[in-house]
């Protein structure tokens, strides 16, 4: 494990945390581009009212702002928890280069856990994946809000 992904990784933590006293799904995502982070996001569905604020869409949106483009390459991005089918799909749209995540989602990961969007050959980019950064840390987080939640 690279010690930058973890310095990266250690970042989107903060940003999963900021989400969860805002009372949504403890999520964080940063985007870095030549070992700098130009963009961050944390989950904000439940306070924009909008089912597609999840934490890589909004460090999308933002780095788009950020690079004056649609096209990430060259881009990492860190988030605490395997994406989803929309996140994932969105990352193949913008070429990121690769993601990093933390926690595996069993029920709704499209990195490789329930799908593999992210490099499924009939899309037009792959997206270089590598899973597991501060896992133990991001996953015992997400468990904690949820056994919390019920």
């Amino acid at each position: 494990m690279a010690s930058d992904d973890i310095t990266f990784m250690q970042r989107a933590l903060e940003l999963a945390r900021q989400a969860e006293a805002a009372g949504e799904v403890p999520v964080g995502a940063v985007i870095v581009k030549d070992g700098v982070i130009i963009a961050e996001g944390s989950n904000r569905p439940i306070g924009a009212n909008d089912p597609t604020a999840h934490a890589e869409i909004v460090a999308l949106r933002a780095a788009g702002q950020a690079l004056g483009t649609y096209r990430l390459t060259g881009t990492t991005l860190y988030v605490t928890l395997e994406p989803c089918a929309m996140c994932a799909s969105a990352m193949v749209h913008a070429r990121v280069q690769r993601l990093v995540y933390a926690a595996s989602d069993p029920r709704a990961g499209a990195a490789g856990s329930v799908f593999n969007i992210v490099q499924h050959a009939a899309l037009n980019h792959r997206v270089e994946c590598t899973g597991g950064v501060l896992a133990e840390e991001c996953g015992t987080m997400l468990r904690s809000f949820f056994l919390a939640r019920r």
